[in-house]
């Protein structure tokens, strides 16, 4: 029991750090847009970060797989698939030269990424909380049934 509550805590990190990719990336888009900076930095910006959050992603898409999770896992999946066919084939990076050409579907892909990666976030802080009561739970019944037996006693 203490060791899922161990995966659900590392999936909450997981997901906030994937969630901090995402909006890092979209600011840095927003920044291109508004003329904040030039490409050569956006692309080596963003390019830094595509392939941890691809590690992160498909390491806690692994781990769900692992401990026979398979919603949280049917439900990462078909992005861990997308994001692995993007690494093969060398298309997550992106291109200085055309990244004003393409800044709209850029946006518009890390925006649907950012909206996944939020709504893992929520099934990992309900399916975190839930585990969280049901062991606090165990814990009580187990302080009480120890206390009933006289082998628990609390000193004042």
């Amino acid at each position: 029991m203490a060791w899922e509550l161990f995966l659900w805590l590392l999936a909450f990190a997981a997901a906030i750090a994937l969630i901090g990719f995402s909006a890092y990336q979209l600011i840095c888009l927003s920044d291109l847009e508004f003329d904040y900076i030039n490409p050569y930095d956006l692309s080596s910006r963003i390019n830094a970060v595509v392939v941890p959050e691809f590690m992160v992603q498909g390491t806690l898409c692994i781990l769900f797989l692992l401990t026979w999770h398979w919603f949280p896992f049917l439900l990462m999946a078909p992005i861990t698939y997308y994001h692995t066919k993007l690494y093969m084939t060398r298309k997550h990076l992106i291109d200085v030269t055309e990244i004003f050409r393409l800044l709209n579907e850029e946006k518009k892909y890390r925006i649907i990424k950012l909206a996944f990666y939020c709504s893992i976030f929520i099934i990992v802080i309900y399916r975190n909380s839930c585990l969280s009561q049901l062991l606090f739970f165990y814990l009580w019944k187990m302080i009480i049934g120890l206390w009933s037996l006289g082998s628990f006693s609390i000193c004042f």
